[in-house]
């Protein structure tokens, strides 16, 4: 039967206690999260650290302590963010990849307007030194699509050597100065991707449910998670985001498909040197 992946995004670098007490914080409470959406059938971790204030962090020694307390627990695949603080420099973007070997990261395709407040700034020579740092310590790419442009970006830095293929796209949907969260728009980008290329796609809060339904329904992988969406229906907060991962699971299987485990997405995504990576001794 068809695996399907799931990816819990639990974090992110935005949302906050006042949105939902629920969203885990700290290593500790990120770790705990983790561990029950691996129970629940997530088989990736898209990992965003906060600093003591609970703003989005960089820093290399919170990614340091929240990646041992998830490693130690559970053998998910740990996906770390390259874009955790808008201000960060490219260096603290990378030095984590560098130290931790995570056997996933992300690779956000361009720049835009975020959230018609500010720029995300992905710089063409930033991307192009973030290909070669992963490819050679042979870290998997998700390649971050916000906006079709991204895709032909994506093509660039393949014909130029520093992104493998086959690529691993995933689609993000729904964020203002980013394409919109239609099912129109969905089957227009995984158009766009080569056919050997594996996809995943998530909207951003009300967009959330309609697009984990289609990506199901096209063959896709689904991400969930608070970084997304703190609402698990409308008017009511998640409780956790092991809910978020359980009921994924459950449409997957109404579906007529099977939940991946972390083993079987290491093989869907071919990741390299995973069991030095996956679990502490």
């Amino acid at each position: 039967m068809e695996k399907v992946m799931i990816t819990v995004a639990t974090t992110g670098a935005f949302p906050t206690k006042g949105q939902n007490p629920n969203i885990p914080l700290t290593p500790q409470e990120i770790a705990d999260d983790v561990y029950e959406c691996w129970k629940a059938g997530a088989s990736i971790a898209h990992v965003h650290v906060r600093d003591d204030e609970g703003k989005g962090t960089m820093n290399l020694e919170k990614f340091k302590e929240t990646v041992q307390l998830i490693r130690s627990r559970c053998d998910i695949v740990l996906n770390l963010t390259t874009s955790g603080d808008l201000n960060a420099t490219n260096d603290d973007r990378i030095a984590h990849l560098i130290e931790l070997k995570p056997e996933m990261a992300t690779f956000d395709a361009g720049t835009m307007n975020w959230m018609h407040d500010t720029l995300f700034i992905n710089h063409p020579h930033f991307l192009e030194k973030l290909g070669r740092i992963t490819m050679e310590h042979a870290i998997k790419p998700e390649i971050e699509i916000m906006d079709a442009g991204m895709v032909y970006n994506s093509f660039h830095y393949v014909n130029k050597g520093v992104l493998n293929t086959p690529g691993h796209y995933q689609f993000v949907m729904g964020v203002p100065g980013g394409i919109g969260a239609t099912i129109e728009n969905l089957v227009f980008l995984k158009g766009l991707i080569p056919q050997d290329a594996t996809w995943s796609a998530f909207g951003v809060g009300r967009h959330h449910l309609p697009i984990l339904f289609a990506t199901i329904a096209m063959g896709g992988h689904v991400r969930v998670g608070m970084e997304d969406n703190v609402f698990y229906t409308k008017n009511r907060l998640a409780k956790s985001n092991a809910e978020f991962v359980e009921r994924a699971a459950r449409l997957i299987r109404e579906a007529g498909k099977e939940v991946a485990s972390p083993d079987e997405a290491r093989q869907i995504l071919k990741l390299h040197n995973h069991g030095e990576r996956s679990m502490l001794s």
